[in-house]
């Protein structure tokens, strides 16, 4: 039986080798369009005119770097702002919606149900934008103000099915009817039991709320003016915008030398420069995430 079950999951040579080599054109096509990226932000603009886009330009150059360093104080400022709006969400968030779920994993809650149902309609319809930057700016007052960025993605009942669906998979219900004939209240089975053996959820969850509130450009555009609050991604997405819109009507000006420079500014090098900028952190946050990412894919798989 033992050599029957190690046949049947065991493969021959012949497809080890090519599962390997699958896997290896895989991975390189994943990381060619990185690297990609990285090489356009050091190449010239003339390099980028007479060849396109190629991995190893004609002339190398750091100017598109150079020119985002003109900015001075800015975009450090709008790493700090972005960190902290990164940090302080992910965290507030993460409370919240495992809370949540574990009141939705609770099998003897009556109106589990029907919270569910209530809170699942609301994923059906949403009020759209012009009703939510009303609510944000006039009624709430959170126009050019930190907690735009926190309060209104705070709770998302897509990931609290996800943080439910972890509860109910790692964590059996034995060992919550234990903790409670131990005198245990829900707030301490929540904090002892429940997030010690969570993590891969909360991990998992964790490194999409990281992503999302990273990349999030959009809010900052709609509610923030203030430079000193802006978002970093807001940041350059303006500073792009200018350096196109320079570039774009350096043929009205009369001075030829003014026009020989601002047709000299870098554009597509600036454009993948600043994906380069705003994407590293995230990879290299990554990898320390990656164990529960892992374990958090595979939980209520089946083993053999």
């Amino acid at each position: 039986m033992a050599k029957t079950y190690n046949r049947l999951n065991s493969i021959s040579p012949g497809w080890n080798i090519a599962l390997s080599v699958l896997l290896t054109i895989s991975a390189i096509l994943c990381v060619a369009p990185l690297v990609l990226v990285v090489v356009i932000s050091l190449s010239s603009s003339s390099s980028l005119a007479y060849q396109g886009y190629t991995f190893w330009p004609s002339e190398w150059t750091t100017v598109a770097y150079r020119h985002l360093a003109k900015t001075g104080t800015q975009i450090a400022n709008g790493y700090k702002m972005t960190i902290s709006y990164t940090v302080v969400n992910t965290v507030l968030s993460l409370f919240v919606m495992s809370m949540f779920a574990y009141v939705l994993a609770q099998k003897n809650f009556k109106a589990r149900r029907g919270i569910t149902m209530f809170a699942f309609f609301t994923m059906l319809f949403s009020g759209g934008l012009v009703p939510s930057y009303i609510l944000n700016v006039q009624y709430l007052g959170m126009y050019n103000t930190f907690w735009i960025f926190i309060f209104p993605g705070l709770m998302s009942f897509y990931n609290c099915v996800i943080l439910r669906t972890f509860i109910t998979s790692s964590i059996p219900d034995s060992l919550f009817e234990a903790a409670k004939i131990d005198g245990a209240g829900h707030f301490r089975i929540y904090f002892q039991i429940v997030l010690p053996l969570f993590k891969a959820g909360l991990a998992t969850i964790g490194l999409f709320k990281v992503v999302g509130n990273w990349n999030d450009w959009f809010t900052g555009k709609l509610y923030i003016t203030e430079p000193k609050l802006t978002h970093l991604n807001t940041m350059l997405t303006r500073i792009m915008d200018n350096i196109s819109f320079i570039k774009n009507n350096a043929a009205n000006l009369n001075d030829d030398q003014i026009k020989a420079i601002l047709n000299d500014m870098p554009t597509e090098s600036a454009r993948m420069a600043i994906t380069v900028i705003t994407v590293a952190p995230i990879l290299f946050a990554y990898p320390f995430f990656q164990k529960y990412f892992v374990q958090g894919l595979t939980i209520g798989s089946v083993k053999g």
